[in-house]
């Protein structure tokens, strides 16, 4: 009986061993998949932060820019006004210093 319990044993042993081993195979090839997949989601995510910040400079200097040129619309039309209407401007001047005069005692 002892015979048989150690050859049963072995056997045990011998298909084991190579069970083992292909686990731990496959143990290292996911740790290694992992990784890459891990590498590859963070250059993933900088590419994309980099991406957010070139969109939100170039839709600032967008929004920069069309405020310039709406005051330079508003500027031109507030001069071509005055010369057209001096006496009307230095009126309205007149009566904006007034009533912020009259609102600052």
């Amino acid at each position: 009986m002892d015979e048989t319990n150690a050859e049963t044993e072995t056997s045990r042993k011998t298909r084991t061993a190579p069970r083992n081993e292909t686990l731990e195979a496959q143990v290292a090839q996911l740790q290694t998949d992992i990784r890459a997949i891990s590498e590859s989601l963070a250059k993933l995510g900088a590419e994309k932060v980099e991406e957010a910040k070139s969109t939100a400079k170039s839709t600032a200097q967008k929004a920069i820019s069309d405020a310039q040129n709406e005051f330079d619309a508003v500027e031109r039309q507030l001069k071509d006004s005055i010369r057209e209407k001096p006496l009307t401007a230095v009126a309205a001047a007149l009566a904006i210093g007034y009533l912020l005069a009259a609102l600052t005692r």
